[in-house]
């Protein structure tokens, strides 16, 4: 019988851990299930990458813009719900001395360079994959907590983080994928087929569990 290809683990570096320097030729991954290939994670990266650097820039243009000007209205402040100077304003949104979309634009870049790097044909080591699998998982963890913060302690929604939010969330969800189907994570084939499968449901089930968690706690608003 022939076997599924979903189940097939990628014979290469990631697994051994050659090629120190993290970087190599790429070697042919047409085994692994379509969004799992090289070009298409680049892809994945490249575009999720822009969009989060987009909405992270979009930040720091208003966080300068109320540093100049406290009255400043940002580009999201629609109503008292939905306003990105609410939170902007708030200590949540500078928890390390400084506006937290200074951190999205470097880690988008780093995305979005590891992207192109792949859609260039590089190959990374095992190590590298791994490194980037946890910084991405830091990420969201930091997502959580600003959403849990924005939510249920600042009382307002920032539109742009909330699109960091879904992208932290499709990065998470297909870079653990990813990393499970081509052994970087060890799992066995069957619990690397379940998890392709899952991936897509998982990422649509978190981003509207955060939907859900916005319309109960704001119900008041929405049901009159």
């Amino acid at each position: 019988m022939k076997s599924d290809p979903r189940t097939r683990h990628a014979p290469d570096d990631e697994r051994d851990g050659a090629h120190a320097a993290g970087v190599a030729l790429a070697e042919d991954d047409r085994s692994m299930p379509g969004l799992y290939r090289r070009a298409r994670m680049g892809w994945l990266y490249v575009i999720g990458g822009i969009i989060g650097f987009l909405a992270a820039g979009e930040l720091v243009l208003d966080e300068l813009a109320l540093l100049k000007d406290p009255n400043h209205i940002t580009s999201c402040d629609i109503n008292p719900l939905i306003s990105c100077g609410t939170v902007m304003k708030s200590a949540q949104a500078h928890l390390f001395g400084f506006p937290n979309p200074f951190i999205g634009i470097v880690a988008f870049g780093v995305i979005i360079t590891v992207g192109a790097s792949l859609l260039s044909g590089a190959r990374f080591a095992r190590w590298y994959w791994l490194t980037l699998n946890v910084g991405i998982a830091l990420g969201f963890v930091f997502c959580v907590w600003l959403w849990s913060q924005a939510v249920y302690v600042i009382g307002a929604l920032c539109i742009y983080c909330m699109i960091v939010w879904a992208v932290m969330i499709v990065l998470l969800v297909h870079t653990t994928v990813r990393n499970l189907s081509h052994g970087v994570i060890p799992a066995s084939p069957k619990v690397a087929a379940i998890a392709q499968d899952a991936a897509w449901p998982v990422a649509v089930l978190l981003a509207l569990g955060v939907v859900v968690s916005i319309f109960l706690r704001f119900a008041g608003l929405f049901i009159r």
